[in-house]
């Protein structure tokens, strides 16, 4: 049974509706099989008295061909209406372009849509920023846009019944208030489902129908097979695919940075540069770059050739972790379930706590120092509050040590605002440190 889950991006498409007004249009960015099309769809059901949805992935030739000339938008908006049988009305009905990176005379076409003024536009896009399907045409500049990304973890939350957990544990946390190991482990559990499934709304639906690992694995396996058929479009070499694919390796080797030279040797640095920025703007997956001076201001002082890349859904990136297999056997994700499997587990939670920081608004940054001469000092992710910083350590355990964050503290005191330590245990207070269980990451 195919469902429709409640997604916060909603109300974002509702507020500009009704600031805009017509005036601009809209774009949802986001990776494949995130949800995009569902949403604006239903939104265009609930919130207007009638809808024309273009899937550019299925429209015809004729409809292809109407962004050729827009002298006579009465005529286009006639072919449209006769062509979906649906009647359009002034100020009360919206266009959806699905899709639309595959026709971009369609996205030029919304400069003089929106200057028409008679209707609303939403666009959808995949991989909709790479160059070979702007080159030729002009960005409209009457478009805002919006990132989808997967269901966070209060929206899976929701697809599972559940939308008590996450307002008491933002009052427990905003409280400083500790709930008891007991609770502490059912929510860990709780969590580790999320990681597993992950917040692709086919993954969770999977789940929802069978309840069933194995088979969300097999749904996970074909989105990831669909990501790396549009990276061979994009990158007919291969190397975007073997970068992305190399993820899990890069980040379980405890480097202090992606190497992509051993993945894919040298490449010039514009080759390189145009590989990562593919990547990117697929929205499949998240970069946290090295922070030259943390400090407010971080984007200001990141390094670009010095970068971790992140799954942007954890759900895919345990699926990606077991790819070498032709599927991943229930008895590993039980054991991943009861936090048994005999591996070290701390790469797949700092994945998960990237999509999780990233769900919530916070762009990614680190930091490593030298501890000694072999060693260095690593803060996992740095959070920007106000006119100061927030150092993040992450434990895949319950251990309560935290050297990197107290030798980074007292280097730098004066930035310093709230310093946590993410791990598997209750919510508490160590000094100056504050413990925070990973469930809660997405309320720093």
């Amino acid at each position: 049974m195919e469902r429709v889950f409640k997604r916060k991006i909603y109300q974002q498409l509702l507020e500009w509706k009704q600031t805009a007004n017509g005036s601009t249009a809209i774009l949802v960015e986001g990776a494949r099989r995130v949800g995009k099309s569902t949403i604006v769809e239903l939104f265009a059901r609930q919130e207007y008295e009638s809808y024309i949805l273009i899937d550019f992935n299925e429209a015809d030739q004729e409809i292809l061909d109407l962004w050729n000339n827009l002298m006579n938008l009465d005529r286009i908006f006639v072919k449209l209406q006769q062509h979906y049988n649906v009647t359009l009305h002034t100020r009360k009905s919206v266009i959806i372009f699905d899709e639309v990176q595959n026709c971009p005379r369609a996205r030029q076409a919304i400069k003089y849509l929106v200057k028409d003024g008679r209707y609303d536009y939403i666009e959808t896009g995949s991989l909709i920023s790479i160059k070979k399907n702007t080159q030729k045409i002009t960005i409209p500049s009457e478009e805002n846009r919006i990132a989808m990304l997967p269901m966070d973890y209060e929206e899976f939350r929701w697809a599972l019944g559940d939308t008590a957990t996450i307002p008491l544990l933002k009052q427990q946390f905003d409280a400083r208030m500790s709930i008891g190991d007991g609770v502490t482990r059912k929510q860990m559990r709780e969590l580790r489902l999320y990681m597993l499934v992950g917040g692709m709304p086919q993954a969770v639906n999977t789940f929802l129908d069978t309840n069933n690992l194995s088979l969300v694995d097999k749904t996970k396996r074909n989105i990831i097979q669909l990501y790396l058929d549009d990276f061979q479009k994009l990158d007919a070499s291969g190397n975007a695919e073997r970068l992305f694919k190399n993820i899990p390796a890069q980040l379980s080797n405890n480097e202090s940075r992606y190497q992509p030279f051993t993945v894919i040797g040298r490449q010039t640095e514009t080759k390189m540069n145009e590989l990562l920025q593919d990547l990117e703007q697929s929205k499949t997956v998240l970069f946290s770059y090295h922070c030259t001076d943390p400090n407010v201001g971080m984007s200001l002082n990141k390094d670009p050739e010095r970068y971790k890349m992140f799954v942007a859904d954890a759900g895919l990136f345990v699926t990606l972790c077991f790819w070498d297999k032709e599927y991943t056997e229930n008895v590993i994700y039980d054991k991943l379930l009861s936090d048994k499997l005999e591996a070290n587990l701390g790469y797949i939670y700092e994945n998960l706590i990237a999509q999780m920081l990233t769900a919530a608004g916070n762009e990614l940054f680190y930091y490593t120092f030298p501890k000694d001469k072999k060693h260095n000092y690593e803060i996992d992710f740095m959070l920007s509050r106000g006119k100061k910083i927030c150092p993040v350590e992450v434990k895949s355990s319950g251990y309560k040590t935290h050297a990197s964050l107290d030798a980074f503290c007292e280097k730098y005191s004066s930035r310093i605002s709230n310093r946590y330590l993410l791990y598997t245990k209750d919510l508490r207070k160590d000094g100056d440190t504050m413990l925070v269980p990973v469930y809660m990451a997405g309320l720093l």
